[in-house]
């Protein structure tokens, strides 16, 4: 006699396929799929088979992003053939062999050599970065290559995108990419799409989601990248979107929330990088061609200056490396480079990251570092603006306190977003790319390396400019928190690792 309410052959094929579905699972989740993710997947399967399946299928899938993998490899390919005869470090630029092997690395990894080119300046405060970008596009005369993950027409962007349509409207091509859920939920966005509508400028979205045209992908897959390029030869890139400091949010701006960001403004060669990336990503969502790769092929205008030239004499940086990644990547192009960067470390290593979850590769990088005497410094938000996050992060600091790294924790209620790591003082990274498991495997991000010279002692400054508006934590305090915010920062980690 059965207690269930389904007759005994109804049980038995209930049984059957449960089962099926485990055993399936234990030899397909793990496949090219990080421990820790696969122990994630595998207990929501194994536990709640009826919710865990179909997440699986909807956000853990790998094989999703094949057709991104084809145009991806193409593109290389392209890069790779364009850039054949061109070394890895332009010439006269000098790197310690540490460093020559990561820059070997990323190209490996990406196609794209360490280039020349100028840094211009940083922009940390959100109005005066927004002021400069305006500024670029008003100069425009050939294109302007707009590519930011939320985007919105408000009071603080409305110059911007009104210079935009202008330079549209003048003969000059601007084309724009905005990532589908990433702008999606903000009232300036239907703003932007409503006056964009009528105006000569080209519009796309990244990774749109619309299953009733046919257009259906993972909605956790999203483009993170913001760039803006201008007539192929100046450019903007960094951690800050084109939308309000507050993000649209009334509640956000009594509170006083805003977002701390930076940007970095280059010029020359290294912006053809920029541009062949976003070439990528706009033949993926409209198909159409841009010919960057002629752009690429050739080379600097001039003979790039050493770095390590006099930061006080203004002598302009020569050496850059766009290293992007994301779902069209095989090989975690960030994360590598994050990594073994981390392994070069010999005095100072600063970390700027909003959303700091690493895997264990980089964890124990970090942390070793710190057992070899390197000062290791992370800058955190005191409070992120995603739950989830704001724990898993969290769960993080008893290693990192116990090894030595210091822990600096940003003043609520502003939301420290910038992206960057600092290497001694030889190197930079700034970019979209947080260190966190969504930015290795999930997001579409882009990273500049920069060394030596002005920008890097630039980027110390506002490393050391933050430190004003920190708080910094201590072991003990920390050990001494409430038990129930351990228990929601430990469930939160193990979610976390759900990709």
């Amino acid at each position: 006699m059965s207690f269930l309410p389904f007759p005994d052959g109804v049980t038995s094929a209930i049984l059957i396929i449960d089962y099926a579905i485990k055993i399936l699972a234990l030899g397909m989740v793990p496949e090219n799929r990080q421990p820790g993710s696969s122990q994630a997947w595998l207990l929501a399967i194994l536990f709640v088979p009826v919710i865990g399946v179909p997440l699986f299928l909807l956000f853990g899938n790998p094989y999703i992003t094949g057709r991104r993998h084809v145009i991806q490899a193409q593109a290389n390919q392209l890069y790779e053939d364009a850039l054949k005869d061109r070394p890895t470090v332009p010439v006269g630029v000098r790197v310690a062999p540490g460093v020559q092997t990561i820059l070997e690395m990323n190209r490996t990894l990406t196609e794209i050599p360490c280039m020349s080119g100028e840094y211009e300046d940083l922009h940390s405060d959100y109005a005066q970065s927004l002021a400069a970008m305006t500024a670029a596009v008003r100069a425009a005369s050939h294109r302007v290559h707009i590519e930011f993950y939320a985007q919105s027409w408000d009071h603080e962007t409305d110059e911007f995108f009104t210079a935009a349509v202008e330079a549209a409207e003048r003969g000059v091509e601007v084309r724009v990419l905005a990532d589908h859920l990433g702008s999606g939920k903000y009232k300036g966005y239907k703003v932007l799409r409503k006056r964009l509508r009528n105006t000569p400028v080209e519009f796309h979205l990244m990774l749109p989601i619309n299953p009733f045209v046919g257009r259906f992908r993972r909605p956790d897959l999203r483009n993170h990248r913001k760039m803006l390029m201008v007539d192929g030869q100046h450019g903007f890139v960094g951690s800050q979107n084109l939308i309000d400091r507050n993000y649209g949010s009334r509640r956000n701006a009594k509170l006083g929330r805003e977002w701390v960001d930076v940007m970095m403004e280059v010029r020359g060669e290294i912006v053809h990088a920029m541009e062949a990336v976003f070439a990528v990503d706009w033949y993926s969502e409209c198909g159409e061609v841009i010919d960057t790769v002629n752009d690429l092929a050739e080379g600097p205008p001039e003979a790039p200056r050493a770095v390590g030239g006099d930061p006080t004499a203004g002598d302009p940086l020569s050496a850059f490396q766009l290293v992007p990644s994301g779902p069209g990547y095989r090989t975690q192009p960030n994360l590598r480079m994050f990594t073994q960067l981390t392994s070069q470390s010999r005095e100072r290593l600063r970390i700027i990251s909003p959303y700091f979850i690493p895997d264990e590769a980089l964890l124990h990088s970090l942390t070793s570092a710190a057992y070899r005497g390197v000062n290791v410094e992370l800058f955190v938000p005191e409070k992120a603006d995603q739950f989830m996050v704001h724990h898993a992060q969290r769960s993080y600091f008893r290693a990192l306190l116990e090894s030595g790294v210091t822990i600096h924790r940003f003043r609520d209620p502003a939301v420290l977003h910038t992206k960057m790591m600092l290497v001694d003082d030889y190197a930079g990274i700034v970019g979209s790319s947080n260190l966190d498991l969504r930015s290795f495997n999930l997001n579409f991000e882009v990273s500049m390396l920069v060394l030596g010279g002005e920008a890097v002692s630039d980027l110390h400054d506002l490393v050391d400019h933050y430190l004003d508006d920190c708080t910094t934590l201590d072991l003990e305090t920390w050990m001494n928190r409430p038990w129930l915010g351990r228990y929601v920062d430990n469930v939160a980690r193990l979610t976390s690792a759900l990709q």
